[in-house]
């Protein structure tokens, strides 16, 4: 299944598909926390993504180089990207808010040739920093030969940053200029020897250990060409959490991203071109680029940067509203935010043109199905979706033409042979197993990088079933051919050998009255498991005997006796990454004395440091004492 072609013998080029509208419509709007609003029509996107490749092509950049970007949600990042991926080079972003170490972990391993990267960013009432860390990454990342360096800051940026502190660094309208570093003297912009016709070679070897040096076949249009590549011509670069381990580089194919993309955009979400469509995400999320995908279709993007409560609990809906949004996407986290601020969006604003509500990064509770449908509008199919990195697309997603059902995906994706395995590798039916894919799919990975005969890739989705994909998810379909997601199996908890998604604990904990969040782990005791469950209460309301014991029959009553914890403790924080999924792996290892491997993608690291005491307090319950 690992070694599944798609469309041998075709050639395409990515960005030539996302640019193939060219007209006065509006591709990109982009508004962020401090009131700034920007918008850019498909002409001059393709003018500016391909005056831009020109540019690169000029300094030498050709297919297969890696090009990063260290950037918030910019109109200059959607640019940039398809500026790259127009010469056939490679895209890789990650989020300024990541911290050094956990951005070098990352591109790092792919060593990109080209950092974008910002000189700050806006996020909850603060202007924030970033050329201290952006000077600090291009140290750690010895293949970095220039870094282009967009302003976003209050004043514009082009007086108030000091771009001397980089030696390879040039701001990002000098190098459209055609403007190079001094320390770089003539090996770059516009001057690069290539009098004899050939192409340098990469040096290197790609994903799945094919070279990519070969110099590609262009075709001429409006004066661009577009590199005409192989249809698994890597094009993005995407990363797991890595939060129990050094993060994994995911290469993802042109041809299958593409494809995969437009099915779930126009078949699934019914995307149409003169839809706005808006996902609230960094530029660290596979939403990202999901969303980027949208430029296809020929629909208007919303771009947003900052946080979604600065200024008012429904500063989002405000946009949303004023934007004339039709497809809104937020994470299950933020619906459950905006509900325990008793926002009710259709009270306030018209939303007149909201069609469709997408949520994923966690499974959406029943709860949340009724929030919205009270409170938001009562004729909008509200999709939870489910998929992940891995695939830089879904499984399972909605479909305009079924029913919703509260705490249920509508369906499986068009073309995924997705299924629920049992442990014995048999497909079970309204019962709980194994997320599987039992056929190839297009936008399966290339590969992972750096992992040329495959080993890597093939014990990550290969192991526990033979030539089947196993995803990681807990789910079950149901009599309607609906999906339910329990959450990730590595995650799943196993008291007296009854497994138990961790999902199935949240949606019973989180509705009774005090409680905010709650994380659930599995600890280790006589050979069996036991449920530890951490609360965070609302407005930090001490936890009491009565508040346990509440909880305590709630999970007796509408789980089992097995979903009843051995041990429930209060907590101030939930870890959630910097992407908000919320992080079990990190705390459970911790409480069996194994650090989590990359703090740094957490949303706030510190959070660990409240789970530490508990690793001896459960120690010395294990051997008798209270």
């Amino acid at each position: 299944m690992g070694a599944a072609r798609w469309f041998p013998g075709a050639r395409l080029n990515f960005a030539e598909n996302l640019l193939r509208h060219r007209h006065e419509g509006t591709a990109l709007v982009f508004r962020n926390e401090v009131g700034e609003r920007r918008t850019l029509t498909y002409q001059a996107l393709y003018e500016r993504a391909t005056r831009l490749a020109e540019r690169l092509r000029d300094f030498g950049v050709r297919p297969g180089d890696r090009i990063a970007g260290y950037l918030p949600n910019l109109i200059e990042t959607v640019i940039a990207m398809a500026a790259t991926t127009a010469i056939g080079a490679i895209w890789s972003s990650a989020s300024p808010d990541f911290g050094v170490r956990a951005a070098a972990d990352r591109f790092g391993q792919i060593e990109p040739k080209i950092l974008f990267a910002v000189d700050g960013y806006h996020y909850n009432g603060r202007w924030h920093e970033c050329l201290e860390r952006v000077v600090h990454l291009a140290e750690r990342i010895p293949s970095i030969e220039l870094v282009i360096l967009i302003p976003y800051g209050e004043t514009g940026g082009e007086t108030r940053t000091d771009i001397t502190v980089l030696p390879q660094g040039i701001r990002y309208a000098d190098f459209l200029r055609g403007n190079a570093p001094s320390s770089l003297g003539d090996a770059v912009c516009g001057v690069a020897d290539r009098s004899n016709g050939s192409e340098p070679s990469l040096g290197g070897t790609g994903a799945k250990g094919h070279r990519l040096n070969a110099a590609p076949p262009v075709a001429e249009r409006d004066s661009f060409a577009f590199a005409q590549l192989p249809p698994d011509h890597p094009v993005y670069i995407l990363y797991s959490s890595g939060t129990t381990g050094a993060p994994k580089a995911i290469v993802h194919s042109a041809a299958g991203t593409l494809i995969q993309h437009l099915k779930e955009l126009c078949l699934h979400t019914d995307l149409k071109r003169d839809d706005v469509i808006f996902y609230f995400t960094t530029c660290g999320w596979m939403m990202w680029n999901w969303l980027i995908s949208a430029l296809a279709v020929g629909a208007t993007i919303l771009l947003y940067d900052g946080s979604p409560f600065h200024r008012r609990p429904d500063h989002l809906w405000q946009i949303a509203d004023e934007e004339g949004v039709s497809i809104l996407g937020v994470s299950a986290k933020y619906i459950a935010a905006i509900e325990g601020e008793g926002l009710s969006p259709r009270q306030t604003f018209s939303l007149q043109r909201l069609k469709t509500i997408l949520s994923t990064g966690s499974p959406l509770s029943p709860d949340s199905f009724h929030y919205v449908y009270r409170n938001v509008g009562t004729d909008i199919c509200l999709s939870s979706i489910s998929g992940g990195t891995d695939i830089i697309s879904c499984f399972a997603l909605g479909n305009p033409t079924l029913s919703v059902y509260a705490g249920e995906i509508q369906c499986i994706g068009l073309g995924m042979d997705m299924a629920a395995y049992s442990p014995e590798g048999k497909a079970v039916y309204r019962e709980k197993g194994e997320l599987v894919c039992r056929s190839p799919f297009p936008s399966m990975p290339v590969g992972f990088w750096n992992d040329p005969d495959g080993q890597r890739f093939q014990a990550a989705y290969f192991n526990i079933y033979p030539n089947v994909w196993r995803h990681g998810d807990y789910l079950e379909i149901t009599e309607r051919d609906s999906v339910i997601i329990f959450g990730r199996s590595d995650a799943t908890l196993n008291p007296g050998g009854v497994r138990i998604g961790t999902a199935e604990i949240y949606r019973i904990v989180e509705k009774l009255p005090g409680i905010a969040d709650a994380l659930a782990v599995g600890h280790h005791w006589n050979n069996d498991e036991r449920i530890i469950l951490f609360v965070k209460t609302e407005a930090d309301v001490p936890l009491t005997d009565g508040m346990r014991k509440t909880i305590s029959e709630a999970l007796r009553r509408e789980g089992s006796p097995r979903h009843v914890p051995y041990r429930i403790f209060q907590i101030p924080q939930i870890p959630y990454t910097i992407n908000g999924k919320k992080v079990e792996l990190a705390v459970r290892n911790l409480l069996r004395g194994q650090p989590p491997a990359n703090a740094d993608v957490l949303a706030d690291p510190a959070v660990l440091a409240c789970y530490r005491p508990y690793r001896e307090l459960l120690s010395r319950a294990d051997e008798g004492a209270e």
